[in-house]
C-alpha cells in the first residue's frame, strides 16, 4: 500500500476500528461508498490540498448526500500536507451520536 492517501484511509479506519473499503469504496464489491467499511458511520478520507478550502462545502455536503443514501452518519476526516494528525468534521446534530459509537468501539478494542 505505497500511495499515501490509502495509508490515510486505513489510518482514519483504524481510529474508529474499522477496516478500509478496498478497491478505492465504490469500486469495491462492497454496498458502501464510504472510505471504511464502519457499519454506522459515513466516513470520506480526504488529505489532497485541493479539499482545504473553496471545495470543502462541496465535499461536506456530498458526503452528507451519500451518508443519507446509506441510513449512516457522516464523517469527513481530512489531513492537511505535512500536518500531523487529521481534521474530522462532524455535523453537530450528529456530534454525541458519532462520539458514542467511538466510544462504544474504543471499549471493544480494550
Amino acid at each position: 500500500m505505497s500511495k499515501t492517501w490509502k495509508v490515510f484511509e486505513l489510518t482514519v479506519a483504524k481510529f474508529f476500528n474499522t477496516n478500509r473499503t478496498p478497491l478505492s469504496g465504490s469500486n469495491s464489491r462492497h454496498d458502501t461508498t464510504s472510505d471504511t467499511l464502519h457499519p454506522t458511520l459515513y466516513i470520506e478520507a480526504k488529505r489532497d490540498r485541493r479539499y482545504v478550502g473553496k471545495t470543502l462545502g462541496d465535499l461536506l455536503h456530498n458526503t452528507a448526500k451519500e451518508a443519507k443514501k446509506e441510513h449512516k452518519t457522516p464523517v469527513v476526516a481530512l489531513r492537511e500536507h505535512n500536518k500531523r494528525g487529521f481534521w474530522l468534521i462532524i455535523n453537530s446534530f450528529d456530534f454525541e451520536k458519532v462520539v458514542k459509537i467511538y466510544n462504544d468501539q474504543l471499549s471493544k478494542k480494550l
